[in-house]
């Protein structure tokens, strides 16, 4: 698994590749939110068009990003699910926790509703 950051403005864009199957790979993806948080970033959006596959150590880190952002005031948004990871969403009922979008562009862009 592969993160690319970048900053929109106020929001980091960070889009994964490869698998989140759980591993100190995974837990990489909350690290680097942490350190984004300690800078003051606490916009994310995670861009998943590129991520294969996803377990339930993917999907955890992705709730405790998002956990910890909200407790700063923040949020995590996702962009680009595949079909299989968001009936894993829908199936784990985690999809009421996430604001999901068919593009980084409108994730962005929700932002400044």
């Amino acid at each position: 698994m592969k993160i690319k950051e970048q900053m929109e403005k106020d929001v980091a864009v960070l889009t994964i590749s490869g698998n989140m199957m759980g591993g100190p790979e995974t837990s990489e993806l909350h690290e680097k939110i942490k350190s984004l948080m300690s800078d003051g970033v606490t916009k994310v959006v995670v861009d998943l068009g590129k991520v294969k596959w996803m377990n339930s150590s993917g999907l955890g880190v992705l709730m405790a990003s998002w956990g910890s952002l909200r407790k700063e005031g923040g949020n995590l948004k996702l962009a680009n699910i595949s079909e299989k990871i968001n009936s894993l969403l829908m199936i784990t009922q985690l999809m009421q926790f996430f604001e999901t979008y068919q593009s980084v562009d409108r994730a962005l862009a929700s932002f400044n509703e």
